[in-house]
């Protein structure tokens, strides 16, 4: 009988002092450190025939434990279900110690263990147990996904063993229902807990709602891995729902806000809100504690192409190194990107592809070849140098540069950085050189000039505040001997302050104005002759009915 007294003697000091963590260790799978044996000790203490009978006395007639009946009951309900879980548990452990893998049922733990968060849920459902307990909640949940996962892997291996068998010939043999079931039904329960603490209606001060964001975090963990991001969504939204009922995030504990601001962070990475993914993941990157360089690499795996996008920055090599899987992914990227090399880019993208694509940031940073284009296009248009003084005119302080600069400069750059503009002929394809302009042209922030025309030579046409602006951002002293901007990480409208006009050389123009107001022309008749079907199609239909 000595033996359990560790489970009782830490279940009376947590019930005496309302310590909800020491009481959520009474009822763990794992044992602590402290005392190893004790799941064994516990299930030796009895036996499945006088289980509740020798509960029921160590609950109800203790003079150190004050219980009213329903509490009482609750955890008679709850431990029992614990020591048989603690059972089925043990025969698993030794099972799989011993090799015997075909003895090894998980499953069957799982069923014990949602037995015991069953138990649990009853007792919140009908407000037996305090707030104080909801440790305990974090116990139930985090396990319950945790034998899940066990369960499935274990009928995985077992089906591609041959150990485990269909249903019948009929079922198709390349369906895939039936590998998460356990994750699936452990995502319902937890779902289950969460909807308990989000509806509870109790005081803050003894609310169940200090619970929702570590269910949350469970609950987006549980849909990540069934591959179902878009359930999380409704976490969300449910969570923005009750705000107003809800302790702001910054009362809940450190961890809780990490996790939660993460997951937020990678949601709206996925939805492509690139905006709203920095700021959760930098909250979460600043609130994470130094020495959790783990969590910190998961961050900053979405950081950095996140940045890389809305504010073209990219990481420091010290930073990098601090990790040598990031270092590893993003160190080549990031160095392609400086150089303006889109051959490095592209082999980069491809020694990686494997572990993008598993992060979900291969599409993302695929986009990191605009920011090479605006590196290269710029370089470019400075390495162009400046404009010859015209002759007779009076020769002023600051020379202008060069504002018409050909296509096959460009087109040349692009060559030497190892972009595919070939014609397949030996020549340039000088259409698609025009297209990657007009192309940076379009991503140009607040550029809203009428469309224009791209004709064989480009000319860029520069404002005098236009310039003045570059000439602020770029400086004359900012300027190599060999015409490269030392800088090479500046805005859009900045780096392109400029129109594509149409060449002034022969008749070229008005053919080309000519095609443009034609096509425009036939545009116009096209959408009257569908205005008018459309408006006559409605009118048969209004006679039709009224006959």
């Amino acid at each position: 009988m000595a033996a359990q007294e560790p489970i009782w003697r830490d279940f009376v000091t947590a019930q005496n002092q309302g310590n909800g963590y020491l009481l959520a260790t009474t009822i763990t799978p794992e044992p602590p450190a402290a005392d190893p044996a004790r799941l064994y000790n516990f299930q030796r203490w009895t036996n499945a025939y006088s289980v509740q009978t020798d509960l029921r006395y160590k609950l109800q007639y203790n003079p150190d434990l004050r219980l009213d009946k329903k509490e009482a009951g609750t955890w008679l309900e709850v431990f029992t279900a614990y020591y048989h879980f603690v059972g089925k548990l043990l025969a698993a452990e030794e099972a799989q110690n011993a090799t015997k893998v075909r003895d090894v049922d998980w499953a069957v733990v799982y069923e014990g263990w949602k037995e015991v968060v069953s138990a649990l849920y009853r007792g919140y459902n009908n407000t037996v147990l305090d707030a104080w307990t909801i440790p305990c909640l974090y116990v139930a949940g985090k396990y319950l996904r945790v034998f899940a996962i066990k369960a499935d892997e274990t009928a995985a291996s077992q089906r591609d063993s041959g150990m485990a068998f269909g249903g019948g010939i009929e079922e198709d043999a390349f369906a895939s229902a039936g590998q998460n079931d356990k994750l699936e039904d452990a995502a319902r329960q937890i779902n289950r807990l969460f909807a308990l603490c989000l509806s509870d209606r109790a005081p803050i001060e003894d609310s169940r709602k200090w619970a929702l964001y570590y269910m949350a975090n469970l609950l987006f963990k549980t849909y990540f891995r069934l591959n179902s991001i878009n359930l999380s969504k409704n976490i969300l939204r449910s969570l923005q729902a009750g705000s107003a009922e809800m302790p702001p995030l910054t009362a809940f504990p450190r961890a809780h806000q990490v996790t939660f601001k993460y997951y937020s962070g990678v949601i709206a990475f996925l939805d492509e809100d690139y905006a709203t993914a920095e700021q959760n993941l930098t909250a979460a990157y600043t609130t994470c504690q130094a020495r959790a360089s783990k969590n910190k690499e998961l961050i900053l795996t979405y950081l950095i192409p996140t940045q890389m996008l809305t504010s073209h920055r990219l990481p420091t090599s010290t930073l990098l190194q601090q990790s040598p899987h990031l270092d590893r992914l993003f160190t080549p990227i990031t160095r392609a990107i400086r150089s303006a090399s889109l051959h490095a880019f592209t082999q980069a993208m491809e020694a990686g592809e494997e572990d993008f694509v598993k992060r979900r940031i291969y599409l993302t940073l695929e986009r990191g070849r605009d920011i090479i284009l605006r590196n290269l296009f710029r370089r470019v248009f400075i390495a162009g140098g400046y404009e010859a003084p015209k002759e007779g005119e009076a020769s002023t302080g600051q020379p202008m540069r060069r504002t018409r600069v050909p296509v096959k400069e460009f087109a040349a750059a692009l060559m030497v950085s190892g972009a595919e503009v070939g014609d397949g002929e030996g020549g340039v394809d000088g259409d698609e050189v025009e297209c990657l302009i007009a192309n940076c042209i379009y991503k140009v922030r607040s550029y809203n000039f009428p469309p224009f025309t791209i004709a064989h030579v480009v000319c860029f046409s520069l404002t005098s505040a236009s310039y003045r602006a570059m000439a602020r951002v770029v400086g004359d002293d900012k300027i190599s001997e060999s015409g490269l901007c030392l800088s090479p990480f500046f805005f859009f409208p900045f780096f392109l302050p400029f129109i594509i006009l149409p060449s002034t050389e022969g008749g070229e123009e008005k053919g080309g104005q000519g095609k443009v107001r034609r096509r425009r022309r036939r545009r116009r008749r096209r959408r009257r002759r569908r205005r008018r079907k459309m408006k006559e199609s409605k009118a048969n239909e209004y006679l039709h009915r009224a006959s």
